[in-house]
């Protein structure tokens, strides 16, 4: 299907594909740092000291994964050959792979990780083959599933904004303390005005602009330090196979499997609704492209001490706020990334930026996200047939793992890596509705199936944001 754009002038380039002036295409780059960088470095926090690793390995880990996040937001942004959805979208280590690389790994230390290593390669290299018949899943998904799918990834993310908020670590005796709350506030007040009375590119960094301000207020609270500066070298090379050569278990392998699929349906889900909100709309062959890079860059990840990378939807928030569709600011992002993991005293300086004031940040990013797919259920004929009865089933399924975390407690762990993320359930939820009352149904025309399914315009403007 060719790409639906909204550009009337057959000789000006998509908003996707300009490049801004060099001072701007950093500034609006290093706000998409700001916006992953607590999830990135998340993963190997927690997954680090469960498998016993001394605090020094830990943060080589962290370390290892923003040069892996780089390279492969590098990969998905500029491409080469048929790799790459070339869209501004951002890949970073996925939360899903964090409760199966404990389980395969806790206590083990370095041995647990070159098992971890070995099935995310094996995983990797399976899911770069399956890419092509993997992609054809995108006629799936009209705008009732997309719509849907976007509305949960938004709605699935508010918590984290909420638990950043709370200061992130739950054994901290201050975590929920009105310090805390009260700074994340302050932060979404300072974006929301800084939103009403710039104009510009200042709007556009807006995020950024809080994020400093709100970290310039927490230093004399006490709320950050600059210890981690001090302690940080200057040069830190994520040596490959710093743990040993990655080491292969058939349930390693398998569970890491799964943890792709799942991957691959969130990053397909991401695409569509990150095609829709910059005037791009997906197609199999951009969907085919995104995810042969993403699976590569989770190929290349292990050689340098990463885990398995996927899609950042808290990023494509960013995208719908600012408005700034480049994805040439985005692959300066990845440059960014892949200097900080090169440079540990760089990372730590944006790690100075604490997780309350990034929580503040995040309700809006991440609530833009849940907008977006507000506003693509609106263009999705929820009058017709069943779609409504689609939509509620779906977002009904998708908010349980939010809603009531331990719902599938009793349910066997391996089918807790899809379960309990309610962006899959809820996507798989509405692919199968759709395809029960919108395909496979014999009580309506062919043509009012055609009409509901079919994709609509994109519901954002492709105009040079000025």
């Amino acid at each position: 299907m060719p790409d639906r754009e909204v550009d009337v002038d057959p000789h000006r380039k998509h908003p996707v594909d300009e490049k801004l002036p060099p001072a701007r295409m950093f500034t609006s780059g290093l706000q998409h740092v700001a916006a992953m960088y607590a999830g990135v470095v998340a993963p190997p926090m927690i997954v680090g000291p469960a498998l016993g690793l001394a605090p020094e390995e830990t943060a080589f880990l962290m370390g290892a994964s923003l040069f892996t996040a780089g390279i492969a937001t590098l990969l998905q942004t500029l491409g080469f050959w048929r790799i790459g959805a070339r869209l501004p979208f951002v890949n970073g280590v996925s939360f899903a792979g964090v409760t199966p690389m404990i389980a395969i790994g806790k206590d083990r230390g370095a041995d647990g990780l070159a098992v971890i290593f070995g099935a995310i390669l094996v995983a990797s290299v399976l899911g770069f083959l399956l890419t092509p018949y993997f992609s054809k899943l995108v006629r799936f998904f009209p705008p009732v599933v997309t719509g849907t799918v976007i509305t949960l990834i938004g709605v699935s993310l508010l918590p984290v904004a909420f638990t950043w908020s709370q200061g992130g670590d739950t054994t901290a005796g201050d975590y929920g303390s009105t310090r805390n709350i009260g700074m994340a506030a302050l932060t979404l007040v300072i974006v929301l005005v800084l939103r009403k009375l710039l104009r510009g590119f200042l709007q556009q960094i807006a995020i950024l602009i809080g994020l400093v301000i709100g970290t310039a207020i927490a230093v004399p609270m006490g709320m950050t330090g600059f210890d981690a500066i001090k302690g940080a070298g200057l040069v830190g090379f994520p040596t490959p196979f710093h743990f040993g050569a990655p080491q292969f278990e058939i349930a390693a392998i398998i569970s890491m499997c799964l943890v792709m699929l799942v991957c691959m349906t969130e990053s397909t889900a991401d695409m569509l609704a990150l095609g829709r909100i910059v005037g791009r709309p997906a197609d199999e062959r951009t969907i085919e492209g995104g995810l042969r890079a993403d699976t590569l860059g989770s190929a290349l990840s292990p050689l340098f001490n990463g885990f398995m990378c996927s899609a950042f939807a808290q990023n494509i928030g960013l995208v719908a706020m600012t408005k700034v569709r480049s994805r040439f600011v985005v692959a300066t992002g990845g440059g960014i990334l892949v200097l900080l993991g090169l440079c540990p005293v760089l990372a730590s300086v944006i790690a100075l930026v604490p997780l309350p004031v990034l929580g503040g940040a995040g309700i809006v990013l991440f609530g833009s996200v849940a907008a977006s797919g507000i506003q693509t259920l609106a263009t999705a004929a929820l009058e017709r047939g069943e779609n409504a009865l689609i939509v509620a089933a779906a977002v009904g399924v998708g908010l349980i793992p939010i809603a009531a975390p331990d719902f599938y407690h009793a349910f066997p762990k391996d089918l807790l890596v899809v379960l309990d993320s309610g962006i899959s359930t809820g996507c798989v939820v509405a692919i199968v509705l759709n395809l029960a009352f919108n395909h496979l149904g014999a009580s309506r025309s062919s043509e009012e199936r055609r009409a509901e399914a079919e994709p609509v315009a994109p519901v954002a403007s492709a105009r040079t944001v000025t």
